[in-house]
């Protein structure tokens, strides 16, 4: 089993959507694919492990404060173990979510070399990279802009192939969508000061909770 592109475009579209419900109607009428085209980037998804029945991360996420889960027992607090057997999976559209490390660890080691850069001559598009409007104040203006090429795009600059052809679509109706993706164009395409930026942010958004705790072990 290969993964193609539109497998990672659709992890990458499950973390930009976070914690909504989602459909594979709505997957393909965001990112530009069919129906069938999004059912199947899930299941290679899951058989990979950028992604994860909704139902097993739930029977085993670490449990919040407010829990039920925690109790009292001789004045110490400590938590109940999942229930035994399998849990229960779920029939709805949004049964996968993504696997956070995975994906997180994918999109920063793996990613740029299976789906690696393929630049094309100037012209106008849709700009992505440092170009994109998530950087505007991040980096010095004068760079040579990266696009995605669009005939009705407004920005000309040195044409970036994207990840897959809905690319440009999808992330003019998404911006979080789009900041991962133009992270992951900086990344595998972009000068060595983008690529470090790209490095430190785009796992972060990815995966929150492994950079939160990165940062504690840190400071402790």
């Amino acid at each position: 089993m290969n993964l193609k592109p539109q497998d990672f475009l659709v992890a990458l579209k499950l973390v930009a959507l976070g914690e909504q419900h989602w459909t594979y109607a709505r997957l393909a009428h965001e990112l530009g694919l069919s129906a069938s085209e999004c059912h199947a980037a899930v299941q290679r998804g899951l058989a990979a492990g950028l992604l994860m029945d909704a139902g097993v991360a739930r029977a085993y996420a670490p449990a919040k404060p407010s829990s039920a889960l925690l109790v009292r027992e001789a004045g110490v607090h400590r938590k109940l173990r999942p229930p035994p057997g399998p849990p229960p999976r779920t029939h709805l559209d949004s049964g996968a979510v993504v696997n956070r490390h995975n994906t997180a660890e994918f999109a920063l080691h793996g990613a740029k070399y299976a789906f690696p850069a393929e630049r094309l001559p100037i012209g106008p598009g849709v700009p992505t990279s440092h170009a994109a409007p998530a950087f505007a104040n991040v980096f010095v203006p004068g760079h040579d802009a990266l696009v995605w090429p669009d005939a009705g795009g407004t920005v000309r600059g040195e044409g970036l192939v994207p990840l897959h052809p809905c690319v440009p679509g999808a992330a003019l109706r998404d911006p979080a969508l789009y900041e991962l993706l133009a992270l992951f164009d900086a990344l595998r395409a972009g000068r060595s000061r983008e690529r470090t930026m790209a490095v430190k942010r785009l796992p972060s958004l990815i995966d929150p909770g492994a950079a939160a705790a990165a940062k504690a072990i840190r400071r402790g």
